[in-house]
């Protein structure tokens, strides 16, 4: 069973401002919660943002300064919470990224992004039942603009909780609705080769491979399909390029043990 990789975290990190406020039709609040009505603004919205900025470059120190600083001057900001969150569960902080989680779904139920989040974290817990249940929160909303981000990590999710079936079920919704989205196809060619499904894992790695340049768990990945499928110059190819653009990756050692074998 595979792990949750790098680019669980990138798809995390898609995050757009959270709307506050409350939607409503006739007294009854729709699925469209905070996305549907106009956008307050938060006076601790500049900080958030800075916040993930400094996050995104890796100043994670920097970055938590600037989210307290959005929290002590609105504290009701459900934004500001999710991404704190995050922060502190990169930082390895769970305790206090659940508190912020928890408050930025009782401050703001149908926002997607947070749902989306406060899944992984379940997942990364080994709640998996409640993970689940977020993304199915997250995609319930029909204004959220990039469900297969939801999608993905929903399959990651159930992949990492051992069942593979269902893992695939979400991956291809994902592709559904965005068929260019690099992670799913990822994820899809890893998946199919461990099925033994070979020529669709070669396809879905050259998919992905025209959205975003390779990485050594994509080239490797490469070496292994082209070996299996007998295509001795494409095996070659990736791994002259696993060598040369990722000297010092662990895809490496696992090369090199895969050849004395």
């Amino acid at each position: 069973m595979r792990l949750l990789r790098n680019v669980q975290i990138a798809v995390l990190l898609v995050l757009t401002a959270v709307l506050a406020g409350c939607a409503t039709t006739g007294g009854v609040q729709d699925a469209t919660g905070n996305l549907g009505v106009e956008k307050r603004d938060s006076p601790g919205k500049i900080y958030v943002e800075m916040g993930i900025a400094y996050m995104r470059d890796g100043q994670d120190a920097v970055a938590l300064q600037k989210l307290r600083r959005s929290l002590e001057v609105d504290e009701q900001n459900p934004e500001a919470h999710n991404v704190i969150a995050i922060l502190y569960e990169r930082l390895g902080e769970e305790a206090l990224a659940a508190r912020h989680f928890d408050r930025a779904a009782n401050l703001d139920p149908r926002d997607p992004y947070i749902r989306n989040a406060r899944g992984s974290f379940f997942c990364k817990q080994s709640r998996y039942e409640m993970a689940e249940q977020e993304f199915s929160l997250a995609l319930e909303n029909p204004l959220y603009p990039t469900p297969w981000v939801a999608l993905t990590n929903a399959g990651l999710c159930a992949e990492r909780a051992g069942d593979s079936v269902m893992a695939e079920t979400y991956y291809r919704r994902a592709l559904t609705a965005n068929s260019r989205f690099s992670p799913a196809l990822f994820q899809m060619a890893e998946l199919s080769f461990e099925q033994q499904k070979d020529m669709s894992a070669r396809a879905y790695l050259e998919r992905y491979h025209g959205e975003v340049a390779g990485t050594a768990a994509s080239l490797w990945l490469g070496v292994r399909i082209e070996q299996r499928l007998g295509d001795r110059h494409k095996a070659v190819e990736y791994k002259r390029r696993l060598l040369k653009e990722f000297p010092d990756a662990p895809e490496i050692q696992a090369l090199n043990q895969s050849e004395k074998q």
